[in-house]
């Protein structure tokens, strides 16, 4: 395994000293010494990759130096676009590292929503005419592989990818505390969500976001004995379950739809909260749970305790927004939503922090979604 401070020194000595991206649970431990050791004017964790690949380009045509643009395998469809119609050899010719953390590589175990983009990630490098290796998980070694890698391609005027497999990086523990990373707020992610279940209706359909929430969501409909039938765990597409929950409440309109959203997934796509304003479905909930973290692939910040989110909420026309840090608020919020037509949208702060025994849905995503069809008209 790989030292992440011996990977972040090679790439200073090639002259790579800028870095952005989206935090992936195969990298964190890299990405945690790049923000311990990087200035934040040099290390931007974007909203989502192609702002990754957009940022890194106007930092390069600026400087005219390479950055490295960090993202999980499951990003590749994200920047496609910037790749290939803005940074692409026969376009503007813009070299960048890509950094890609290879979930659902062949033959390892991993989650269903993993496998068909672990299978493709080849193929899709291979498609965008990207330059890749397979980075060795060998201290002694790596650091020739790389090297020959990046003379080789130090003329290219294009992307360049390394694959990072599962174990690559050694642990580190981020050592930095900064005002993103800390927060005092008194409420757990599932303490506030057993009492937004218990303050809307049973009736209501929930869509949740991709990580620990929608696997609290799964846990606590077993821990009180009630079905799976009203949830849809959007295990995958992250960022996408406020468009989602729309879809349904369009063709559904008798039932109530709320969407469980995090942060991290409402700020990489907030452009469909303009759609939700203007179509100003009544039965249309919006709740984000913000711990102003990337939870679930290390920890990394977001921007969301910087940001105002019921303001963008109200500014793009939901027809409620308020913000809540303890459970008596929180309470209050939902009594007050029970008589507002929607959409409305109420942020949740909540601490860090996860229980330690959270397991995984024991229901496949086809079957989960067969369950939850069952809730609508389809023959």
């Amino acid at each position: 395994m790989i030292e992440p401070k011996h990977f972040y020194h090679l790439l200073k000595q090639n002259n790579i000293k800028f870095f952005c991206g989206v935090p992936d649970s195969l990298l964190k431990n890299f990405c945690a010494y790049i923000t311990d050791n990087c200035s934040s004017k040099n290390h931007i964790i974007s909203a989502n990759e192609g702002n990754a690949i957009g940022i890194s380009a106007g930092k390069y045509i600026a400087t005219g130096e390479i950055p490295l643009v960090y993202l999980q395998n499951s990003g590749l469809g994200n920047i496609v676009n910037p790749v290939m119609s803005l940074c692409h050899k026969d376009v503007y010719g813009i070299p960048l590292l890509l950094m890609i953390g290879w979930r659902g590589e062949p033959g390892l175990k991993d989650e269903p929503q993993h496998q068909p983009q672990g299978r493709k990630t080849v193929d899709l490098l291979k498609s965008m005419e990207i330059p890749f290796i397979e980075l060795i998980s060998n201290e002694e070694k790596f650091t020739s592989q790389v090297n020959k890698f990046l003379e080789e391609n130090k003329d290219i005027k294009h992307p360049i990818a390394i694959l990072v497999k599962k174990n690559t990086f050694k642990d580190y523990l981020i050592k930095a505390k900064s005002d993103k990373n800390n927060n005092n707020f008194n409420m757990s992610r599932k303490e506030a969500l057993k009492i937004v279940l218990e303050k809307i209706s049973s009736s209501s359909l929930f869509i949740a976001t991709t990580g620990k929430l929608g696997r609290e969501l799964y846990q606590i409909r077993d821990e009180i004995g009630i079905t799976h039938q009203n949830d849809f765990l959007n295990i995958g597409a992250m960022g996408h379950a406020s468009s989602i929950a729309l879809g349904i409440s369009l063709s559904s309109l008798s039932k109530r739809i709320i969407c469980l959203d995090g942060d991290g997934s409402m700020i990489m796509h907030m452009g469909a909260m303009a759609i939700i304003g203007d179509l100003k479905n009544k039965n249309y909930g919006h709740i984000v749970f913000n711990n102003g973290k990337h939870d679930s692939v290390g920890g990394q910040p977001t921007v969301a305790f910087n940001i105002n989110l019921p303001k963008i909420a109200e500014a793009l026309n939901y027809n409620y927004s308020k913000t809540v840090s303890n459970k008596d608020e929180l309470q209050v919020a939902l009594k007050n939503v029970q008589n507002v037509m929607g959409p409305w949208f109420i942020e949740i702060l909540i601490k860090d922090g996860v229980d330690n025994n959270l397991g995984r849905p024991n229901l496949s995503p086809k079957s989960s979604l067969a369950l939850f069809q069952k809730n609508f008209d389809i023959n």
